[in-house]
């Protein structure tokens, strides 16, 4: 028997990777030298051989014209109006060669030719060059552009541009040109990075640019304003009185309907306000967890303040606190870290003295401020925020006893006021804020005895109930609110239990790794993260913890973090909102 025919069959599929643009180069090179060429294009007295099967190949433009019953189809001289023999040339090149060299001088006719003549790929290649050309300056004027060209990836870019440079886009000449529809787009763009004291400012600008005829416009551009996450002291003294808002009847109206919301101390609102007040924060304004005080690697109190960067996983330093203070109280309202009262050590003397100063720190401006003084002295004390106020609960005052005072900051009157005090006086107590009550969990008594307690007290009413529990046995641990839920995060224990504000019942949710107390918490994009404190090792032994960890309530899973730069107790830990032309994580 042959032995070839013993072979079984075989099959070799082969493809030339390097034909097509062989094919290409030799049909270029006819081109070239006017082989088999069977049309001119014609512009400007210059007329440029091609085969009208690589055209038709290469566009719809051509296939309609030369494959239909067009005058086109069976003449030699095609004449091409309006586009310039540089650009068709460069077109032609392109067809043939697929490479173009885009310049700024040569962009725009080629990609208006390039649209006419439906070369998609090099309308979008034009599209790409104008976009990196882009700037703050220049980028309304692309837009006006990318409109007359049809250009959606281009206007997109723009857009994207001019909200996230919104700060100096608003000072260019361009944007006090816009028309007011134009104008109201922006505002409603939850991309837009700018604060909403800075888009109240800038409409004003656009108004005074022209105010014969734009002054109507301040009720249509004002309820785009999204009042909620404005400073009331900036709502009440420079909003309210500004002139064009005093000329308008329905912003006054407006005004005062948020006055009476935050008067009556509730979460409700009229149904006329509800749609401005309700708007979420715009995509740009994102939580940011930031660390400060705390007692540092057990040496001394510090007076650093840390803000994790959530894209690079890193820890970046903010500015130092303008002393150090010892169990302080920590808090965020409006954007701004709040430092309240602590021990204060006092130089030279070696003596510390109980504090009821106020610091605060704005990450906008990186700076410490102080501000309003608190009634009374205290260190070791809890406070919380809801709504525009700040409530500071108990602690130890200067006659070294624990108190069962609270007092209440309005942010609205910028004044301190006395507010009832706590049934049961409690040190360490776990202490979160929800649905206009503000619940005070566990503690220890004068004799550093656990308390098995609940108090809570009801904002609108300025009254305290309490409640007896044996779920209740928590000393120096934090409590944090996601959604109804008030998380208790240890406290000499690795127990974590969730109260169920709605139901009224505790849950218990998966436990820390090690026992841990002096710890903080916090929500940050509805997850709870812990920092620091200390935990009980083995025989007892406390050791100081530089622990960050998140726990997610959806899965009930603890995950590390990391680790913060140093050890770390007694601190603050905070979600703070800043503006960030970062994309929002998921």
């Amino acid at each position: 028997m042959n032995k070839m025919a013993q072979r079984p069959y075989e099959v070799f599929s082969f493809k030339d990777s390097e034909l097509a643009s062989h094919l290409l180069a030799q049909l270029n090179a006819l081109r070239q030298a006017r082989v088999l060429t069977d049309v001119l294009l014609c512009t400007e007295h210059q007329e440029i051989p091609c085969h009208r099967n690589v055209l038709v190949s290469s566009s719809p433009y051509f296939r309609a014209m030369f494959c239909s019953n067009f005058l086109e189809s069976s003449q030699a001289r095609v004449n091409l109006k309006g586009i310039s023999s540089r650009v068709l040339l460069g077109i032609v090149d392109y067809v043939y060669t697929g490479c173009i060299t885009i310049t700024l001088e040569m962009v725009l006719p080629l990609m208006q030719a390039a649209s006419m003549l439906h070369y998609g790929g090099l309308f979008e290649a034009c599209s790409a060059f104008l976009q990196e050309q882009l700037s703050p300056e220049n980028c309304l004027s692309m837009i006006r552009l990318s409109e007359i060209l049809h250009c959606e990836s281009l206007k997109e870019r723009a857009r994207e541009l001019a909200a996230r440079c919104f700060s100096d886009v608003a000072g260019t000449e361009e944007f006090c040109e816009l028309s007011l529809q134009e104008l109201m787009c922006y505002l409603e763009d939850d991309r837009l990075c700018a604060e909403e004291e800075q888009v109240f400012e800038t409409l004003l600008a656009w108004i005074h640019h022209d105010p014969f005829s734009r002054r109507g416009a301040i009720h249509d551009l004002f309820k785009k304003v999204r009042l909620r996450y404005i400073h009331p002291t900036y709502l009440f003294q420079f909003i309210a009185n500004d002139p064009l808002v005093q000329s308008s009847s329905l912003c006054i109206e407006i005004i005062e309907s948020v006055r009476r919301l935050m008067l009556s101390v509730t979460s409700g609102c009229s149904h006329e306000l509800k749609p401005l007040w309700t708007t979420p924060r715009r995509y740009t304004c994102q939580e940011t967890l930031v660390v400060v005080g705390g007692r540092k690697n057990n040496e001394q109190t510090s007076r650093e303040a840390l803000l994790y960067d959530e894209s690079t996983q890193r820890w970046q330093w903010l500015a130092k606190l303008p002393l150090r203070l010892y169990k302080a109280a920590y808090v965020c309202i409006h954007s701004i870290l709040y430092v309240l009262g602590g021990l204060s050590l006092c130089m030279g003397s070696g003596h510390s003295s109980v504090s009821a100063a106020v610091y605060t720190l704005s990450l906008k401006t990186n700076q410490w401020r102080t501000a309003e003084h608190m009634l009374e002295p205290r260190y070791g004390h809890q406070s919380v925020s809801f709504l525009h106020f700040i409530f500071v609960l108990g602690g130890i005052g200067v006659d070294k006893q624990i108190s069962r005072s609270v007092e209440r900051y309005n942010s609205m009157f910028n004044r301190w006021e006395a507010m009832a005090p706590m049934p049961t006086a409690v040190l360490h107590p776990a202490v979160a804020a929800c649905d206009q009550r503000i619940y005070v969990f566990g503690g220890e008594d004068a004799q550093q005895i656990p308390v098995r307690l609940i108090q809570v007290y009801h904002i609108s009413h300025n009254v305290w109930s309490r409640l007896e529990t044996r779920t209740v046995k928590n000393v120096c641990g934090p409590a944090a609110v996601i959604e109804d839920k008030v998380y208790i995060v240890g406290g000499f224990t690795r127990r974590m239990i969730a109260y169920d504000t709605k139901a009224n019942k505790f849950i218990k949710c998966e436990n820390l790794k090690e026992r841990c107390m002096h710890h903080s918490a916090t929500v940050v994009h509805s997850k709870l993260y812990i920092t620091g404190g200390r935990t009980l090792a083995g025989h007892d032994a406390i050791e100081d913890s530089d622990c960050f960890e998140c726990y997610d309530p959806k899965s009930d899973v603890w995950t590390s973090k990391g680790s913060l730069p140093y050890k770390l107790f007694d601190h603050g830990s905070l979600a703070l909102v800043c503006v960030s032309n970062r994309p929002k994580p998921p």
